[in-house]
Formats: structure tokens, sequence, C-alpha cells
């Protein structure tokens, strides 16, 4: 799950946040503005200087997106991109869980979108297949290798299949089934904190 953090940017004098490249697994960099702009919007986030509106801070609590982020690291999100475009193969998103606790309430997930509505979807001893093509994904993690079986099953309209990274460790659409779009809060973009792991997704 995530821990969302209540401080936004407002994105409206500023226009959409740069979308990397699809399909890799590694931190883009920009240039040397882009960089600039992401670190002092990262350090007003942190402070509280500004105030939600579009992008959220999250929080990572989990190991279930291992490598690509780390337990303790602090994502932003754009909660407004899938207003003008659908979800695509590859985005890391924030969503509601579909499964509810105890209470009723449900906890916010970040897992990666690897099959969108229409696709068929299968895990043959931790390896996915869409469509019957066999993915090439070098963002999950290797250090543990997943031995799981599911499907195939085609996606429903109106949805997206997620996994973690880390297979062996992540609860996600193999377990609680495709997330409906009106599920998903936004798109993970960066890693602003630490500053070690500062990076684009």
């Amino acid at each position: 799950m995530v821990e969302r953090h209540y401080e936004d940017w407002n994105f409206e004098t500023t226009g959409k946040p740069a979308r990397a490249p699809r399909g890799g697994g590694g931190k883009k960099g920009g240039g040397l503005l882009e960089f600039l702009l992401i670190l002092i919007v990262a350090f007003a986030l942190v402070f509280g200087f500004v105030r939600p509106f579009v992008v959220e801070a999250f929080y990572i609590p989990s190991g279930s997106m291992i490598p690509t982020l780390e337990v303790g690291d602090r994502v932003l999100v754009n909660k407004f991109i899938y207003r003008f475009e659908d979800p695509e193969r590859g985005d890391v998103v924030v969503f509601e869980s579909v499964e509810p606790n105890g209470d009723g309430s449900r906890d916010d997930l970040i897992k990666r979108i690897v099959a969108v509505e229409g696709d068929e979807v299968a895990v043959r001893e931790g390896r996915l297949f869409v469509n019957g093509e066999p993915q090439d994904e070098p963002y999950v993690n290797d250090e543990f290798p997943d031995s799981s079986f599911f499907g195939p099953t085609v996606i429903p309209d109106g949805h997206v299949f997620a996994m973690g990274d880390n297979r062996s460790n992540s609860r996600d659409s193999r377990f609680f089934g495709p997330v409906p779009f009106e599920n998903i809060e936004g798109e993970a973009f960066i890693v602003f904190w630490p500053l070690s792991r500062l990076g684009l997704l």
C-alpha cells in the first residue's frame, strides 16, 4: 500500500509534466531546467509550502515495487493525466484497492499496469504473457524470482491489470482481479525523496 501526504502542486499555470518513454524500467534524466524544476517542487512538497490540486505526494511503506520503489521512497503522482489519455502498459499508478478492509475502508496501492482493456494476460512460472507474447520486463525483481501461475484471462473494458515489480511479494491483480479505471488516482512519475534516489519513473 502507499500512504498519502496531502501536499499537492497546482499545475494550472505550468502544464502537464513530461512523461518518460514507455517500456523501460530505469529512470530517465532530463535537461537542467527540468531537473531544477523537479527539485524545487520536491522541496516545496516536502516542507509543505504548496497545497492540493493535481499532483499528490505518496510515501512507500512496503516492498511490493522493489527495485523500482524502495521502502521509504516518496513519489509524486499526477492525478490529472488520465483525464486526457487512457492508462497504458508500463504506467506506475496509485489506485484505491478493490478489496475493502474489515472496517470498510480501502487502502491506496501502487503497482505497474501490465495489461489494459482487451488484452489477454497470463502468468506462467512467474513469466508474464500478454496476448500470448512473453514480456520483456527489466524492472522486475530478479533477486527473489516469482513462480506463480495465473490466467489466462481477458481484461474487461474500463479496467487494467496491475502487478508489483517485486512479483514474489506483491498482492496485486493476480489475487484481486483487474482494477477499474475509476479506482486509479494517478500516475507516479518521479521519486523525489530521498535525494539520493531522485529520478523519473
